[in-house]
């Protein structure tokens, strides 16, 4: 397994530790949170089960999704990472976070650290995340990466949208120059 650690001004991308459950726990357990993945909360076993599956999406994939800690406080803000679990309709990065945390910049912020670690690091040339159509928040920090809509799939019997970016696009607000993707 990659013990892969990121950084960004406000935050740390980085593995799971058992210490992360009880705030995993809350972040599951909210229903605003998991309204757009799935729609059920968690209960702290099927939390604790999908934490696992996580961690051993990096021992399968060797890439995976990322416990993300603010700096400030140290505290569990969410997840963000790169996943691509058997079945799914292609190479993505993903992010979701505690409610507290919303509307501060954080899954942008993260996700475009995720973004930049799959295109130079694993060097992947296109990637894409999958929202579902009222998930205007997500919608609006897959836009600010440079993603735009590529289609729709059913993912897990869930309706999504597919939004994509290639390594070479220069599409965005902070996406200016091609050879931030190299």
């Amino acid at each position: 397994m990659n013990d892969v650690t990121l950084e960004t001004e406000r935050l740390i991308l980085r593995m799971w530790r058992e210490a992360d459950f009880e705030e995993y726990v809350q972040l599951c357990a909210d229903p605003e949170v998991m309204r757009f993945l799935g729609g059920k909360v968690f209960d702290r076993t099927e939390a604790w089960r999908h934490m696992a599956s996580m961690i051993g999406h990096w021992y399968l994939r060797g890439f995976g999704i990322w416990a993300v800690e603010e700096k400030a406080s140290g505290r569990l803000v969410g997840r963000i990472g790169c996943i691509y679990p058997e079945g799914w309709p292609g190479f993505e990065v993903g992010w979701t976070l505690k409610r507290e945390f919303w509307g501060k910049g954080y899954a942008t912020e993260g996700a475009r650290r995720a973004l930049q670690y799959a295109f130079k690091e694993l060097d992947k040339p296109h990637v894409i995340s999958l929202i579902q159509a009222e998930n205007v928040a997500s919608i609006r920090v897959a836009e600010r990466l440079g993603e735009t809509i590529e289609g729709t799939a059913k993912v897990m019997g869930i309706d999504v949208l597919v939004y994509g970016i290639d390594r070479s696009s220069q599409q965005g607000s902070k996406v200016r120059n091609a050879d931030e993707w190299k």
